[in-house]
Formats: C-alpha cells, structure tokens, sequence
C-alpha cells in the first residue's frame, strides 16, 4: 500500500511571554499570538477505507489540547513555562504521540513567517 501523509490545521489565541530572554528584548513582555497548528500523519492508505486516518479521529484527539491552549496564558500551563515555538511544538509531540503513533510531525505557527516545524527525535 503507497504511504502517504495528511494533516489538520487548526487554530488558538493565546498570550505569554519569555522569561529567559534579556529584560528588554520585546518578547520579555506579555503578548499574544494567533497560533495556527498542523498535525501531520503518516501511514499506508489503509485498503478497504481509502484514508490514512479518520480526519474527526484526528480531531478528537487533538482539540482537547487545543482547548487547553486556547485563550489561556501559556507560561502558567505545566511543561510550558517557557513558551517558545520550539517548546510548543514538543509539549504538542509529547501530549499527541503516545495516542497517535503514525504522528509525523508538529507545525508551530506563531503567524505567517514565525514558523517551527518537528519531526519527532
């Protein structure tokens, strides 16, 4: 069967700061950002269904994250004290990974051209 990827976007406004950049680097200060997300995954077209993954199985995973994120200041939120992209992008990996094993990889937006892309490691 051909392996082929998918992936769901979806989408949280959250605000946070950086407490290990110098005092008057502009990130120090609480801002927020209009986070976009995408969950890659990778796996053989299963035969009979067509899909690689049901995209609502996809959903019904990850949505319960995405609402723990959405709205809140992401400093107070355990394993992300210091919320980075980066940061983000491995607390997403470790809450989605151990229910979806076919996870290929974890896009982090903080607008268009703020980007940080992982690929598990």
């Amino acid at each position: 069967m051909p392996k082929m990827r998918i992936y769901k976007e979806f989408k949280f406004d959250s605000a946070h700061w950086l407490p290990n950049v110098p005092p008057t680097h502009k990130c120090a200060n609480m801002h927020g950002h209009t986070y976009t997300i995408e969950i890659h995954v990778e796996d053989e077209l299963h035969p009979e269904l067509g899909w690689v993954l049901d995209y609502n199985d996809l959903r019904n995973i990850v949505e319960p994250l995405v609402v723990m994120l959405d709205h809140k200041v992401l400093n107070e939120i355990p394993g992300l004290e210091n919320p980075t992209a980066e940061h983000i992008a491995l607390w997403l990996w470790g809450k989605i990974r151990p229910d979806l094993p076919q996870l290929a990889q974890v896009v982090v937006k903080e607008n268009p051209s703020n980007v940080c892309i992982y690929c598990g490691g």
